[in-house]
């Protein structure tokens, strides 16, 4: 049996990279509660977010678990292209004031997964970013 053209080409199109996930994230990203927004940029070698807008409840959440200031504040630090669409670096947890190891992965144009483990893949928590125009 041969296959047709229309599947050929749609074989081919799925083995190549998305254009969405190309580049890093760069840009202003917030958290599935909305009550953060942190912009991603090249720092140096790596990727890196900092927190540029936080509601008065996230502000309070972190004074409370000696984060400190959250505006301002580096979230995503040192991340490092592992693979397309996925970086490895620390996260900072404002809650409790840590910073942790984790990942970012780019599962879509508009879409960030981020995980931090507190210790060796114990007490992990994920969020899904969504992109803010």
């Amino acid at each position: 049996m041969r296959p047709t053209m229309m599947t050929i080409a749609a074989a081919a199109l799925a083995l190549l990279p998305s254009a969405a996930l190309a580049a890093p994230p760069k840009g202003l990203w917030t958290n599935p509660q909305k009550s953060v927004r942190v912009v991603f940029q090249d720092c140096g070698r790596a990727m890196c977010g900092k927190i540029v807008w936080a509601s008065p409840k996230a502000q309070a959440d972190a004074a409370r678990g000696g984060g400190g200031q959250l505006v301002g504040a580096m979230l995503f630090s040192d991340f490092v292209e592992q693979r397309r669409g996925l970086w490895n670096g620390s996260v900072l947890i404002p809650d409790i004031g840590q910073t942790v190891s984790g990942t970012i992965e780019q599962t879509g144009p508009d879409t960030l997964v981020g995980e931090g483990c507190l210790v060796a893949g114990f007490g992990c928590k994920r969020q899904t970013w969504t992109r803010t125009r």
